[in-house]
């Protein structure tokens, strides 16, 4: 099946299970919040275009930020690298030691926190910037850490629009500020409005969604992805969190496993193919054009087939082959081939991945946008390092 133009999709093989998803759809759409408007082209942004004139010409960028805030970003630069001409470092994690680029005084500093107090992220701006840097932070508008911080040093601030939470930030100010800095088209990802109005992807949504809780209601809550594109690594580790976020409440959840294939046939295919039917499955590969080619001269005369195949030639025939013994095991997946990479393309990923959360939630009976039980290891974590 097409869900568009650019994305060809297999949907689990669930027949003639229904429940209220077109319903939960209708009800979502009608009450369009902030996160849906953050998805099309309508959404203002806290942002200028002069403010990306100004800091256009910087070639190496560096990005601190923890979680929803700085994960859709890496998805984008990931997936879409071979567009980027400048060097972009990533602060996501706290390390004993690092050396990014501390001191390079030619480097753009983006600092994202919707709160402005995420700890992590204080304590990697605070080593990492220097009052000679330039710097941007993005956070909500309300006296926190990082705007007070701001003001300090002199810093653009832009504000973080306080109605959308990290995971679901990807298409605000959040990760399109750094994407027009890259020198990509922001506008080219908000194909919201396009998308509802296609058939195929709302009836794929649905169906897709329904499968799902399918799943859930028959005790299988592991959602393996059976990634076979590098550059897209990063863009399922934002739909990791997304999901785990999003669902992970009340007893209830999905559980986002990747899985990096082919490496993972030598290693967890054992188990996904005989172990415990506690799981569904995600294929996920992107056609690429271009793709080292075997050494015909080097082929032992045994291994003759592998003459005139490219990597690509050799992944698909594994990924086909992947799914054809799946099929005959009755083992539930579903697949998504990517025609190419573009601006458009993410953009309709990000959106049916968003709405596909928003849906299981409805489904589930659990507010998708809040994170309840991870705000007591941020009120402990505070309360040790008082103690200490």
């Amino acid at each position: 099946m097409i869900l568009t133009k650019n994305i060809l999709y297999k949907n689990f093989s669930i027949k003639n299970y229904k429940s209220h998803t077109y319903k939960n759809l209708d009800v979502i759409l009608k009450n369009k919040n902030a996160v849906l408007k953050s998805l099309t082209a309508e959404y203002k942004y806290s942002f200028s275009k002069s403010l990306i004139k100004k800091f256009k010409n910087f070639s190496t960028m560096r990005i601190i930020g923890m979680g929803g805030s700085i994960l859709g970003v890496k998805a984008i630069k990931s997936f879409l690298n071979f567009k980027i001409k400048k060097k972009v470092v990533f602060v996501d994690n706290l390390l004993p030691y690092r050396n990014l680029l501390e001191n390079n005084k030619k480097i753009l500093n983006i600092v994202i926190s919707k709160s402005g107090n995420t700890l992590e992220t204080i304590s990697n701006a605070n080593i990492l910037i220097k009052k000679n840097h330039k710097k941007i932070f993005v956070t909500e508008n309300k006296e926190n850490y990082l705007r007070v911080l701001g003001n300090k040093l002199k810093a653009e601030i832009i504000n973080h629009n306080n109605f959308i939470g990290g995971r679901y930030s990807v298409l605000s100010e959040v990760g399109m500020l750094p994407a027009s800095l890259l020198g990509l088209q922001e506008k080219r990802f908000k194909q919201f409005n396009k998308l509802i109005k296609n058939k195929n992807f709302v009836n794929s949504l649905i169906n897709n969604v329904e499968s799902m809780i399918f799943f859930l209601r028959s005790k299988k809550f592991n959602s393996i992805i059976i990634n076979y594109d590098e550059k897209s690594e990063d863009f399922f580790k934002w739909y990791q969190q997304l999901v785990a976020e999003s669902l992970g409440k009340n007893q209830k959840g999905v559980f986002p496993l990747i899985s990096t294939m082919p490496k993972d046939n030598h290693s967890l295919m054992q188990l996904y193919l005989d172990g415990p039917k506690n799981n569904f499955f995600t294929f996920f590969n992107v056609n690429e054009k271009k793709s080292n080619k075997i050494i015909n001269s080097s082929i032992i005369k045994s291994h003759n087939y592998l003459k005139n195949k490219n990597l690509s030639k050799i992944l698909d025939s594994q990924r086909n082959a992947t799914e054809e013994v799946f099929r005959r095991k009755k083992i539930p997946f579903r697949s998504f081939e990517i025609k190419n990479r573009s601006e458009e393309v993410l953009g309709e990923l990000f959106t049916f991945c968003i709405l596909e959360t928003i849906l299981l939630a409805k489904a589930l009976k659990v507010n998708p946008y809040n994170q309840p039980s991870v705000e007591l290891i941020k009120e402990a974590t505070l309360n040790n390092l008082k103690k200490n």
